[in-house]
């Protein structure tokens, strides 16, 4: 059972002593990792509003969907990212979208595997830009390194969801486990 006092205290400590290690640390990683997915997902999506157009474009240039899908994907995909984003920036239902978040990566890192498996020469169109390039101006590679990283981030984000600035923890939505953990330190 926890007391007033160890109510007020801030997360991850009990009883007024501060953990050391992980413990002290892994809130502030996860705020670290929510931003940084936040962000990411947040200028993505912006990046593609301000020219829908070139977002189909993008979508089309797998060569995966029918036209209907690649219109329906190169339109709202933006506005699913920026969605995605303001609630990791908000830190509501943080581990949801955190796996949601990751699972995205992983269909965008399957979509590039792809391409390059097919031998198309595109821009991966993550950030605005997609569509046929020549085939000295792919990136791959590093496209595929670059969303690994940011699925990392994703995967944090799930598995340690508590983190400071975070609606959830103010409105107390940690799930049990992470309560109790918080609470026994």
């Amino acid at each position: 059972m926890s007391t007033d006092i160890e109510a007020q205290q801030p997360p991850g400590t009990t009883g007024g002593v501060r953990p050391s290690g992980w413990a002290a640390a892994q809130p502030w990683v996860s705020l670290a990792a929510r931003l940084g997915l936040a962000g990411v997902l947040g200028y993505a999506g912006a990046s593609k509003l301000g020219a829908p157009a070139l977002s189909v474009q993008a979508v089309e240039a797998y060569q995966l969907f029918p036209e209907p899908v690649n219109q329906f994907i190169g339109y709202t995909l933006p506005f699913f990212e920026i969605a995605l984003a303001l609630l990791l920036l908000a830190g509501l239902a943080t581990r949801y979208v955190g796996l949601v978040s990751g699972a995205l990566m992983v269909v965008f890192i399957a979509g590039i595997i792809s391409a390059w498996a097919r031998g198309l020469t595109i821009d991966c169109g993550c950030f605005g830009t997609g569509g046929p390039v020549a085939a000295g101006e792919t990136q791959y590679g590093l496209d595929i390194v670059r969303d690994i990283g940011f699925a990392a981030l994703a995967g944090i984000v799930v598995l340690w969801p508590r983190s400071p600035f975070a609606l959830d923890g103010a409105l107390g939505l940690y799930p049990a486990a992470d309560r109790r953990a918080e609470r026994d330190g």
